[in-house]
């Protein structure tokens, strides 16, 4: 399976393997760049700080873009923006469950910073993994495709019928996992916080701090956010050496986008529908690119169906920032409506 993920499927075999080690080098570097210089030293940043640092991380993803269109093709760099973009906003959704978690732990603002970049790193390592079992998979068996299409449109059904709602999930909501519960259950955890530690000596003892239920919990909720993001950037490309670059500069910065966007995601009423369109539209593609590749004996005699209509990368592109921008408009504008006259500023 590793040989798959280093070597590349259909169309990404010339990725060798020092390049693979030199990229992932360069984002365990950036990681531990952001924890020596925002982390290590407790404290809740500012707008400022976050504003510049989340236009850094995103201008750096967008170089790195540039340079998969110099230095590989056009192809692969529209492949990698679509994939960014799409994971990027997917991340941004994610960030309304973080600050829940955060709230129903009651995790203090300076001190939120090393939880969520623990829990961004093990997300990202977890999510390396699943990029190496979705290579594998697509290379051996091409109905793979079927079953991601299939998942994308129940979970953008789901996010749909979520966000038609109009209920918003709250930290009293909240049910922390199984895992959080046995760790909490069985370990030695001390109730309340000693700053960022993750673990304090009293009477003689070693204690876990409620900041590993945090850590684990954000870990744990972003396994299950992979679930989407996966399927969904393996329906824009087929190259595992996009499919990591993309996700890691999503979550690159992702830490600095939570402190800056934190108090504007109520506004963005519309994202959920936006992203369910962008997941049913990907779902769709999909379920055609496997059709259009189909081996199962049960569906056509086992043969691939021609005349399908395709669905280039480079519309896909399109397609994805039209609906992220147009929700995002009307989030803006409903929220805008929906403030009372007594919070408006006077003309």
């Amino acid at each position: 399976m590793l040989e798959d993920f280093f070597a590349g499927s259909a169309g990404d075999g010339s990725i060798p393997l020092f390049v693979w080690l030199a990229t992932i080098g360069g984002f365990a570097a950036l990681f531990l760049f952001d924890f020596l210089t925002h982390v290590r030293k407790a404290h809740e940043p500012s707008f400022k700080e976050a504003a510049v640092w989340s236009v850094f991380y995103i201008a750096l993803a967008c170089i790195f873009g540039g340079g998969v269109f110099w230095f590989w093709d056009h192809t692969h760099g529209v492949e990698y923006f679509a994939g960014f973009i799409t994971e990027k906003s997917l991340s941004v959704d994610n960030l309304f469950v973080f600050v829940i978690i955060m709230k129903s732990f009651q995790v203090p603002r300076e001190d939120q910073q090393k939880a969520l970049l623990i829990g961004i790193v093990l997300a990202l390592i977890m999510r390396g993994i699943f990029i190496a079992i979705g290579a594998a998979a697509i290379e051996r068996f091409s109905w793979v495709f079927y079953i991601f299409g299939v998942f994308l449109l129940w979970t953008a059904w789901k996010l749909a019928v979520e966000s038609m709602s109009g209920h918003k999930s709250t930290d009293e909501d909240y049910e922390p996992n199984a895992f959080v519960k046995w760790f909490q259950s069985r370990m030695p955890v001390t109730s309340q916080f000693h700053g960022n530690a993750l673990t304090v000596i009293q009477n003689g003892k070693r204690f876990y701090t409620p900041m590993v239920l945090v850590i684990i919990a954000l870990g744990m909720t972003d396994i299950l956010f992979a679930l989407d993001s996966i399927p969904a950037i393996y329906g824009l490309t087929d190259a595992p050496y996009i499919v990591f670059t993309a996700n890691a500069f999503a979550l690159l910065g992702l830490l600095q986008l939570y402190f800056l966007v934190g108090g504007l995601l109520d506004r963005l009423v519309y994202l959920g529908l936006g992203l369910s369109l962008v997941l049913g539209f990907i779902g769709v593609k999909l379920i055609l690119h496997a059709m259009e590749a189909n081996t199962l004996p049960f569906i056509n005699g086992g043969q691939p169906i021609e005349g399908l209509p395709h669905i280039s990368t480079s519309f896909s592109l399109i397609v994805i920032v039209s609906i992220l921008v147009i929700t995002t408009i009307a989030s803006l504008l409903k929220s805008r409506s929906m403030v009372p006259l007594s919070e408006k500023p006077p003309k």
